[in-house]
């Protein structure tokens, strides 16, 4: 009977193991093969791809700024999105649901449109520089400056924190109240509440946010690229533009090489975090 019943489990999600295999996981491998090879003649170099890519600038620039990306926009875009929910947790459903959807509409402009938008504030004709213009403050044309960085940074945080505070809210919301009135009859406050019960029961939700906010992270080059082509200024200069550079080139070697190594430190990364939340729990 347990056979059978491990069987039909196994038929039911055999057509979506099929789609993962065919369409991620042996393209996945070929990369990692091609990664061993030469990009014309196909032979086997051994690891000269990965000496090759960690001796090119652009490489380092690219993998540089990536992480330095995430490294200020993830725990910015965490934690204000935690004390954004927070606030609108307290308020009235009426009010919640309106800011809710005040956040959440930056994810509903396409991202054309505010690639537009990002030019007409911060280029040198830009509408920024024309109220630095009335404190007498220089024009700068801040997507050609070591600015553009934060612009970047900007952009991320402004389209991706309603999307925060949404799942915040889905963890706040199974938090029972009973827990905080028991703690405040026991004589805890505001901030023993916060530190003892909401956030280890958000610790789930934490998880979940930092790697999706991850993921979200890459889709980040679309703005930058629209904003400033295939080479910004070489603060706005990501991983995402040298794989697009890559791939016009036809660099299949230093391309497959990168992808391996990049998609390591992500796993990495999700590994690392899922192990310190194992230990949390």
């Amino acid at each position: 009977m347990k056979r059978k019943h491990a069987l039909k489990g196994i038929l039911f999600i055999l057509p979506s193991f099929a789609g993962v295999c065919i369409f991620w996981l042996f393209p996945y491998m070929d990369v990692i093969r091609r990664s061993f090879l030469g990009a014309v003649n196909g032979v086997f170099i051994g690891l000269k791809n990965y000496q090759m890519i960690f001796s090119n600038q652009a490489f380092l620039l690219a993998g540089k700024n990536t992480l330095r990306f995430f490294g200020i926009c993830i725990p910015m875009l965490v934690i204000l999105s935690l004390i954004l929910a927070i606030l609108l947790n307290g308020q009235k459903k009426k009010y919640r649901q309106l800011m809710k959807t005040a956040f959440l509409l930056p994810m509903a402009i396409p991202v054309a449109s505010a690639a537009v938008l990002w030019k007409v504030l911060f280029n040198g004709q830009g509408l920024l520089n024309h109220f630095l213009e009335i404190i007498e403050v220089k024009r700068t044309d801040w997507l050609n400056t070591g600015a553009s960085f934060w612009v970047l940074v900007f952009s991320y945080i402004w389209r991706n924190l309603g999307y925060d505070i949404v799942l915040w809210l889905a963890g706040l919301s199974t938090i029972p109240e009973a827990l905080y009135e028991a703690a405040k009859v026991d004589g805890a406050n505001t901030w023993k509440c916060f530190t003892g019960i909401t956030l280890p029961s958000l610790l789930p939700s934490l998880f979940t946010i930092v790697v999706l906010s991850l993921l979200n992270g890459f889709k980040v080059f679309r703005d930058a690229y629209l904003v400033a082509g295939d080479y910004p200024q070489e603060n706005m200069y990501l991983l995402q533009h040298l794989f697009n550079n890559w791939y016009r080139d036809l660099a299949m070697d230093k391309m497959a090489a990168a992808a391996v190594v990049t998609s390591g430190v992500i796993m990495l990364l999700v590994l690392l975090l899922q192990k310190a939340w194992e230990r949390e729990d």
